[in-house]
């Protein structure tokens, strides 16, 4: 568990999920936008998770799976934000997705979850991160653009990857700098866990 500020002052905790956060996690992708649910899980779904969907989520894998939340204790539903990873055939590229809450967009919590995930994989020896959007998920085209991922259109999707044995690549956007003062924060916290 980790303690923290976002951007706006706001105190929060981050933490990796457990099957005990289950209740939770589905009471998140109820209160997210039926916008924000598509462009997440790419399904045009009522508020309600499946089983299945969540089952894969809190999945232990370690090594190859893994998954944190930001919560702020202060709420009534501490949910702000989750964000995971899963390894692929590559044993060094995995493949990274974040969710925000509505509501809590745009106050550094994806940057926040990128920076740990971003540690933890460099831990277990992923070296890259691969992401995919919609095209016409603007706000997140220019995120992972402005956090130093490259992109290309593949015809129906975009796919980002970071390179996260490369911090010199980052751009000279608020958000690279915000990613690389976390990444300092946390590095020696997350890098020598056993």
């Amino acid at each position: 568990m980790i303690e923290t500020r976002l951007r706006d002052g706001t105190k929060v905790v981050v933490r990796p999920l457990t099957a005990a956060d289950r209740g939770a996690l589905a009471e998140g992708y109820r209160r997210l936008s039926p916008e924000s649910r598509y462009q997440r899980f790419w399904v045009r779904s009522g508020g309600v998770i499946g089983e299945a969907m969540l089952d894969r989520l809190l999945a232990v894998e370690p090594g190859k799976h893994a998954v944190w939340a930001v919560m702020d204790p202060a709420r009534d539903f501490p949910g702000v934000g989750a964000a995971s990873f899963w390894r692929s055939e590559d044993e060094e590229e995995a493949e990274f997705s974040c969710t925000v809450l509505d509501a809590d967009q745009r106050k550094g919590v994806g940057t926040l979850l990128l920076s740990l995930l971003w540690l933890e994989a460099m831990r277990l020896g992923i070296r890259k991160f691969v992401g995919y959007t919609m095209p016409e998920n603007v706000s997140a085209i220019r995120w992972m653009r402005d956090t130093g991922a490259q992109g290309e259109w593949d015809g129906y999707k975009v796919i980002f990857r970071w390179d996260l044995d490369d911090l010199e690549q980052l751009p000279a956007t608020p958000a690279a700098v915000e990613l690389a003062e976390r990444l300092a924060e946390f590095s020696e916290r997350i890098l020598t866990q056993d």
